[in-house]
């Protein structure tokens, strides 16, 4: 009656962890282990034992398998100690196993969490015998860890559940339905893939414990399934997603002998099984798996052939998300396996990539869209490995070649009447066409340049008729009209020529160039476009392609500035300072495009007039004391860079500082006691000690109070700022306020010292308010995290294999 509360007593228990009482532990567990035995004997079905049971019943199993995961997890090392206590331990294992098997996810995770410790926690006792291969003839075998010898018989079963029971990786996107049905899943499940991850990184551990153990499980089942003895979906399924985990744990040559048989078993039965669903999951299923062994596909250049050809194939089935999947593996393998396909392999008269460029129309003939830009995107990574230059630039006019054709045919059709540009089809072509631009020129960088200059002077002419359009449509009857099809239309291919634009450049080596033949075309079609249109029908990415131009371009294109400044600026901010909620996109971009000519061209900052350099300052102002962090954050910077940047010109700075100087101190001020803004802590302490600094150095040489220049700048300060905190802060003491503006002025060469100095002051402010004092810690704690994350991470790296293959840095993939 009471045994589920016992068992939740006991794991209370049983997870303190102090060393005094260890032979009460050891009688704890020897106690609770014979009376299990009792209430449930060894030979326990438990999995149909929970599936018939009761709901009492189940709470226990629950409660079992917390009790002996947390048991386990803090004190097995008092019970491995013991020979005489072994086989209880092994009786306690065997209850787990057996648990593990029960079809409830949350038991399953309770069991997981501690088979992954304890997997992770042998292969660190020594993870340098891990993955050995069998010793060459003459070497001693090495010697298997006293541990992990304990642990073998049990880890053995754990693997074959654990290849049993494999949740779906988030690259499988053809599934089984809960009627039976194999369809597309487009809705991701957050739940399925953290198991995925949790079970991958166990399977991994366990296959460094013992690789033929693993190997020989994963051969065995993949028997059943070609016999047809275990042929199932769901079985299948399971097998290839452990397969595809395990990536990188084997030694290279175990590796390619076990992928050799797998790959053509597999290959086998999807020419052995009929039907268009069986085809369907065993066609997801090879995907998966040949995408996640990169390392293999490169050394083994015919297989790489085969899969490659085989994807082709695939790209043809209709059936839901096959064709999807087979993109995504190709754009996979050509990331990691590029240059291979630009080179003249063994056995062959000319490169793979002529082949793929000679068939392109007819492999991407029955695909979506958004599949051919995906197709597009992994044959222009396999161009972009051709270190020829000339040989590349002939391979890119015949990769462009059949969206040239079709850019060509609507162009021509336009320069004869230009009212096709009001047709809903030839606009949505032109932007499909374009969206294949954009992924060519991700791919490629700044070779695209051959195919951006064919069709640049015409895409910035189609931009301005198609801008004419929008105004008169929105002059005509509104703005509500930007939500129509055909002027959706138009806005996107405004937004894939400035994409492309802005994504060339990015990648482009060769600044002059592109600021001689690129840039004035480009602002003459873009800016006074923006200038003029209704705030609805502005796009963001003319501001952010700004952005991207002036990080790139850097001092070359300072003399644009002025004429940039005077087209977006002002039309800009009124659209984004009247709240803090209204075109996010626009406010973000605006302050990056603010930020780079802030740090790259700021002499063009000297020459505009007092009133738009005033403007400048104001905008800054807005952004740091913004409500979204990204745009406070962006803010701060730019006020800093903006500060330093000034000091360099010794004319400009005097004028700047009797002019802004007190303005920008008493904001800070605002920002820095403002509740919201705690996250930019060491921002505002950086700031703040930089303005003080700038007083107590003598660079101010003007009088800060021109009424009574005969006071040191210094004084003056120190005065203004006590002044602030009074007016704002009335409770507290002329004493606290002496010692809160003193101790800035001391510590502020010390970023450190005068950031714990400011918080204590905001301390005082918060306990007189009686406010939560936890935000003042949340950089520390936002530090600790991070910190968390790079230790983890760097860990991961030095077990090969628990990093997926496609998340891992390029220097370490061969």
């Amino acid at each position: 009656m009471f045994r589920n509360v016992t068992l939740k007593c006991l794991t209370e228990i049983a997870l303190v962890s102090v060393s005094q009482y260890d032979e009460q532990f050891i009688l704890l567990f020897t106690l609770t282990t014979s009376k299990l035995k009792e209430m449930l004997p060894l030979d326990t079905n438990i999995r149909q034992a929970y599936a018939n049971g009761q709901d009492d019943e189940q709470k226990f199993i629950q409660n079992l398998s917390l009790f002996l995961c947390c048991f386990l997890k803090e004190h097995s090392q008092l019970i491995e100690k013991r020979q005489d206590l072994n086989e209880l331990l092994h009786e306690s294992l065997h209850y787990l196993v057996m648990i593990s098997e029960v079809e409830e996810t949350e038991i399953f995770k309770i069991c997981l969490e501690y088979w992954n410790a304890l997997a992770a926690d042998l292969y660190r006792e020594s993870p340098f015998t891990a993955s050995t291969s069998l010793p060459l003839l003459g070497q001693p075998k090495t010697e298997t860890p006293q541990r992990r010898a304990l642990y073998n018989p049990v880890l053995s079963k754990v693997r074959l559940i654990m290849v049993g029971r494999m949740a779906k990786p988030e690259e499988v996107l053809v599934v089984e339905n809960e009627q039976g049905e194999v369809v597309r899943e487009f809705m991701k499940d957050t739940d399925a893939i953290n198991m995925y991850k949790n079970m991958r990184e166990t399977l991994v551990y366990l296959t460094h414990l013992d690789y033929t153990d693993t190997e020989r499980i994963m051969t065995n089942k993949l028997y059943g399934q070609v016999n047809g003895t275990e042929w199932s979906w769901k079985n299948l399924n399971t097998l290839c997603w452990a397969i595809g985990s395990i990536s990188g744990a084997m030694h290279e040559e175990d590796e390619k002998r076990f992928l050799v048989i797998v790959i053509k078993d597999l290959l086998g039965l999807c020419e052995q099984k009929r039907g268009k669903d069986n085809k369907a999951i065993i066609a997801a299923n090879i995907m998966y798996v040949v995408g996640q062994y990169p390392r293999f596909l490169r050394a083994h250049w015919r297989f790489l052939k085969t899969v490659v050809n085989k994807l082709f194939e695939f790209m043809h089935e209709t059936h839901d998300g096959v064709q999807d999947m087979a993109c995504d593996t190709f754009i996979k393998i050509a990331q990691k396996c590029r240059k291979y396909f630009v080179q003249v392999q063994v056995g062959e008269i000319m490169p793979f990539i002529e082949d793929i460029l000679n068939q392109i129309s007819t492999i991407i003939c029955d695909l979506q869209p958004q599949q051919v830009h995906t197709f597009y995107e992994a044959v222009g990574y396999m161009i972009s490995a051709q270190a020829d230059a000339v040989a590349q630039e002939r391979l890119i006019e015949k990769y462009m070649q059949l969206p040239n054709q079709a850019w060509d045919g609507v162009i021509n059709q336009a320069t004869k009447n230009v009212e096709v540009l009001k047709d809903e089809d030839a606009v949505k072509q032109l932007g499909n066409i374009l969206k294949t631009n954009v992924r060519a020129c991700k791919a490629l960088g700044h070779p695209f340049v051959v195919q951006l200059g064919r069709i640049y002077l015409d895409m910035l002419n189609v931009y301005k008729v198609l801008s004419e359009n929008i105004s008169a449509a929105i002059a005509l009857n509104g703005e509500q009209v930007t939500k129509q099809p055909l002027i959706r239309a138009m806005r996107t291919v405004k937004k894939e020529t400035l994409k492309l634009i802005s994504g060339w450049v990015g990648r482009s080596n060769d600044p002059q160039m592109v600021c001689d033949n690129f840039i004035p075309p480009l602002l003459d079609a873009v800016l006074i476009d923006y200038q003029r249109n209704v705030p609805a029908a502005r796009e963001p990415e003319v501001l952010s392609t700004m952005a991207t131009i002036v990080n790139k371009l850097e001092s070359n294109i300072t003399n644009e500035i002025p004429q940039i400044f005077d087209a977006l600026f002002e039309c800009t901010l009124g659209m984004i300072n009247k709240d803090f909620e209204e075109f996010p996109e626009h406010r973000t971009n605006f302050f990056l495009l603010l930020q780079a000519v802030n740090s790259h061209c700021f002499p063009a900052f000297l020459v505009i007039s007092p009133l738009q350099f005033k403007l400048v300052l104001d905008s800054i102002i807005w952004a740091f004391k913004h409500t979204m962090r990204n745009v406070a954050d962006i803010g701060l910077q730019i006020l800093y860079q903006l500060l330093q940047n000034v000091k360099q010109d010794e004319t400009a700075a005097q004028s700047f500082y009797q002019t802004y100087y007190t303005d920008v101190l008493q904001h800070m001020f605002s920002v820095v006691t403002d509740t919201s803004h705690t996250a930019g802590l060491t921002m505002h302490a950086t700031i703040l000690a930089y303005l003080f600094t700038l007083a107590e150095s003598g660079a101010i040489v003007s009088p800060l109070d021109p009424t009574n220049a005969s006071q040191s700048n210094v004084d003056f300060v120190q005065q203004y700022v006590a002044n602030l905190l009074k007016a704002a802060f009335p409770h507290l003491s002329d004493p606290q306020i002496k010692i809160t503006v003193q101790g800035m002025f001391n510590l502020d060469q010390d970023i450190t010292q005068f950031k714990e100095h400011l918080r204590d002051f905001l301390v005082q402010i918060k306990e007189f308010a009686g406010e939560d004092m936890t935000d003042l810690y949340l950089e520390e704690r936002e530090g600790a995290l991070l910190t968390a994350q790079q230790e983890k991470r760097r860990m991961q790296l030095m077990v090969p294999g628990i990093i997926n293959p496609h998340d891992m840095p390029e220097e370490m993939q061969d």
